[in-house]
């Protein structure tokens, strides 16, 4: 909590660059920010927790009509004045409850967990792989690519659909650059319609805030040009789908060095990751089923994630359980050079808090158990046999929304982590968009079915 002097030094700031009103954007369960605006002139009472909710109005905060409300306390570390709306301070923020961090937040849940690996000596260091579609949306609901040009088998990398985009994109670049994210390259990325960004990695904290912001950003700056950016994991079935792949590593606390690099010569696994970077990925691949619904946490989740589908050729995204050099076939990566690993599974949809908040209790868990990952998997598994599979001992990942909240709900260590209420709530919202998606007649079914039998 910022001093009395500090939050009047802060709102003098905010004063003098014409700002009129702040809000303060926590998330529910599933990543979307919430919050009230307050005029400026009321940010003293903001910044001690004045701002009140009825949490059972809000998705996985696990109130009923009858609770005290809680209540949300501004971030002002993190502030964004919007761009292209001056007036507006954009500040994450952290839910309370009678005075207390609510359990139910998953800001705070990440907090906790970085707090337990800051005993250990441990910081959580985290870059985000932002994909997204920018695309059409007609009144009936449909989506297309936009641009007539973009039509190319593999259009990754291509110049001229990059250049016909450039006024989103270069919004969309000057913004981060002015925040100070480091935006370091951005591209046409694998699907007709979509692009990449990629930018410093940061403590995770930051991250998962900047990751919140940034879909909203591209949201906001794709409206601009009469179209719709969408973070979807998978909306269209010929094509890839939209990635967050997690980059991640721990650092040492007093020298801020890197705790995964090393030289590959002295890595007998050739990789240039620490034996502690490999307990770390231990631990992941422990739980890696159950964390999946974490990472992939939407039923549109599981149609991203296969080797090839109805697209012309393989699909990028992982479908074992397993981790490998820069291989990326496995869910796991260890890109070249090392110092890292690379979650592949997670997707555009993810709530980043829970995510990284799993992620990091089940690195640190296999760092204390010294969980050795085993030999990385180095080949195409998608080209693997089951009885090469099975003989590597290679699990798949789960294969429907469904499958995952099974493994996520019987994986004793998510309780352990996250506890009994937000762990319950998680599911409880899962199973309804399943119970939703499966009771729902689609169009596939009416083509296939009205006049076969």
């Amino acid at each position: 909590m910022k001093s009395e002097q500090e939050i009047i030094q802060i709102y003098n700031d905010l004063k003098g660059r014409g700002v009129k009103y702040c809000i303060g954007a926590y998330v529910d369960i599933h990543g979307i920010p919430k919050g009230k605006f307050v005029p400026i002139d009321h940010l003293q009472h903001m910044a001690h927790g004045s701002e009140l909710y009825t949490g059972y109005a809000l998705d996985g905060l696990g109130q009923d009509p009858h609770d005290d409300e809680i209540a949300s306390v501004p971030d002002l570390n993190h502030i964004i004045q919007l761009p292209w709306q001056p007036e507006v301070a954009w500040m994450p923020a952290d839910n309370t409850f009678k005075g207390e961090p609510y359990a139910l937040n998953t800001r705070v849940a990440l907090k906790q967990v970085l707090a337990e690996a800051a005993k250990m000596g441990f910081g959580f260091n985290l870059g985000i792989e932002c994909e997204v579609f920018v695309l059409k949306q007609h009144e009936d609901g449909s989506l297309e690519v936009p641009n007539p040009d973009d039509k190319l088998v593999k259009p990754c990398y291509d110049v001229r659909c990059f250049m016909d985009q450039f006024d989103w994109l270069d919004k969309m670049a000057t913004t981060m650059n002015d925040l100070g994210w480091d935006l370091y390259s951005f591209d046409k990325e694998d699907a007709n319609g979509q692009f990449e960004f990629d930018f410093a990695y940061s403590d995770a904290l930051t991250m998962c805030d900047r990751y919140i912001f940034f879909r909203y950003m591209a949201k906001q700056y794709a409206k601009q040009e009469g179209l719709l950016a969408t973070f979807m994991p998978k909306p269209f079935a010929d094509k890839t789908g939209n990635g967050a792949h997690f980059n991640m590593s721990l650092y040492d606390l007093e020298s801020g060095d890197n705790l995964f690099a090393c030289d590959p010569a002295d890595d007998p696994k050739g990789l240039g990751l620490t034996e502690l970077g490999y307990y770390f990925i231990g631990g992941i691949i422990k739980h890696g089923r159950a964390l999946c619904a974490a990472f992939s946490p939407t039923v549109n989740s599981y149609k991203r994630l296969v080797r090839q589908g109805d697209m012309a050729y393989f699909s990028w995204a992982p479908v074992f359980n397993s981790f490998g050099s820069n291989n990326r076939t496995n869910s796991i990566r260890v890109p070249m050079n090392g110092g890292r690993c690379e979650s592949r599974n997670a997707d555009g949809a993810l709530n980043p808090y829970l995510a990284a908040t799993l992620a990091l209790a089940a690195g640190l868990e296999g760092i204390r158990d010294k969980i050795d990952p085993g030999n990385p998997q180095d080949d195409n598994l998608y080209e693997l046999s089951e009885a090469e599979r099975r003989e590597r001992g290679i699990e798949f990942l789960p294969q429907t929304l469904l499958e995952a909240i099974g493994a996520f709900d019987s994986d004793p260590f998510v309780e352990q982590v996250l506890g009994k209420q937000l762990k319950e709530e998680f599911i409880r919202y899962k199973l309804q968009e399943w119970e939703a998606y499966h009771q729902s007649v689609s169009q596939w079914e009416i083509d296939r079915y009205s006049h076969l039998f």
